[in-house]
């Protein structure tokens, strides 16, 4: 796969799609915008939690449905992106408040790398990892 060439205007103008796009994905997890979510995350889309547990697409957004997560806050900062031809990495920090089960999680530092595919013209996200910032 080779790395597309930073100083093009497609190249920028996919950037800022897929910063937004992210964006977007956020906003719809956090009202619990399902069919949206839907739209946004790949059929195999895997989700590693900062505890270590793997979600897929169905016990990820199944999760939301049920309201067994409940993202109360999600403010990313800037989203770093790295374009490769039909795939992208994207980065960022965020602060994160959430209701596990019926816990709250309080609001918190967090590392978020996702994996980004273009699929039938659409760009979606495949793989998602959070790390929590301790200190």
């Amino acid at each position: 796969m080779t790395t597309r060439s930073p100083n093009t205007v497609e190249t920028s103008s996919t950037i800022e799609f897929l910063r937004e796009t992210e964006r977007a994905r956020l906003r719809a997890l956090v009202v619990a915008d399902l069919d949206r979510a839907r739209k946004l995350h790949a059929p195999d889309f895997q989700l590693i939690t900062p505890i270590g547990v793997a979600l897929s697409k169905d016990e990820y957004l199944g999760s939301i449905a049920l309201g067994k997560i409940r993202y109360l806050t999600w403010e990313p900062a800037d989203i770093a992106v790295r374009l490769y031809d039909t795939a992208a990495v994207i980065r960022y920090r965020a602060r994160l408040e959430i209701l596990f089960s019926g816990h709250k999680v309080p609001l918190s530092d967090y590392w978020h790398t996702d994996v980004y595919e273009q699929r039938d013209g659409q760009w979606m996200v495949v793989w998602s990892q959070a790390t929590s910032i301790s200190g």
